[in-house]
């Protein structure tokens, strides 16, 4: 039967420690602020960035909002990011994707100053994760490595399962598994026997998608199941990529969903934005 790892209570302890540096850089006086950009009312995206905005308070961070209208242009958006990289209080920009249709993610992300990247999206953020020379990494992985060292399980010499290849979780997943050591299988849509590759994982991460995919034939005994899925049923409630009930009582180690992998994204989003603001004042990491 499996132990739950608790993402309420780590993120927690991640946004603690956040506001004790937080305080002591406040002491010396550097404030921290996070700039948040909304454009359009997606209802999910409102719901993120009320998230991000509260996480600032608890951790001593200023928030800035920026809430654009639907019909906002690429180069309106792109004078605002332009305006906030020159911004010396703010230390983290963060665009809220999806961006409405008029407006190319692409050429918004790569405005961003790799620095004040505190989503990791930038081209050269990404470079730098792939050869292991990072100061931020992308949250929703970053959290999952939080998780999975909780249980003291060693990632080094162990076989690693993602599912999942997107750029957001699934390939920064499987980089920062390999900088610890672990061998990685990346599984995606043509994977040829997927149940039985993920039957081999030690630590198996599910980020595809889809609500409860990963049923208990695929998870191999005693494993650790991270679960980055958040999916809603047509009966509104939440669930996520694996059937935590099914599987709970083969794995050894699993998140729940809510209340796994969801808060500590945004526990790693305040860690980033603090590590930027120690970068830009010449702080040691």
């Amino acid at each position: 039967m499996a132990a739950v790892i608790d993402g309420k209570a780590i993120s927690a302890k991640v946004k603690s420690e956040v506001r004790q540096e937080t305080e002591a850089l406040k002491a010396k006086g550097i404030s921290i602020g996070l700039a948040v950009v909304i454009v359009g009312d997606n209802p999910a995206s409102r719901v993120y960035v009320n998230n991000k905005k509260k996480a600032c308070a608890e951790v001593g961070f200023e928030s800035f909002e920026y809430a654009l209208p639907e019909e906002t242009t690429q180069e309106e958006l792109l004078a605002l990011v332009d305006k906030l990289n020159k911004d010396d209080t703010v230390n983290g920009i963060l665009v809220q994707l999806p961006l409405p249709k008029q407006i190319d993610e692409k050429a918004v992300i790569n405005a961003i100053l790799p620095e004040k990247d505190v989503d990791a999206f930038h081209p050269v953020n990404v470079g730098k994760i792939m050869i292991g020379d990072f100061a931020f990494l992308p949250c929703t992985p970053a959290g999952v490595m939080e998780l999975i060292a909780s249980t003291g399980v060693e990632i080094s010499g162990k076989e690693c399962v993602v599912i999942g290849r997107s750029n957001i979780v699934g390939k920064p997943m499987g980089m920062l598994l390999l900088h610890k050591n672990g061998t990685v299988t990346i599984c995606h849509s043509k994977t040829k026997n997927l149940a039985e590759v993920c039957r081999r994982a030690d630590i198996l991460v599910a980020a595809v998608g889809r609500a409860n995919f990963v049923t208990p034939d695929m998870v191999k005994e005693g494993a650790v199941v991270i679960d980055v899925g958040m999916n809603r049923l047509e009966n509104g409630k939440l669930c996520g990529d694996v059937d935590y009930a099914a599987c709970f009582e083969k794995a050894g180690y699993i998140t729940p969903v809510p209340g796994g992998v969801g808060p500590m994204t945004i526990a790693m989003l305040m860690k980033n934005t603090l590590t930027s603001a120690k970068i830009k004042n010449g702080i040691a990491l």
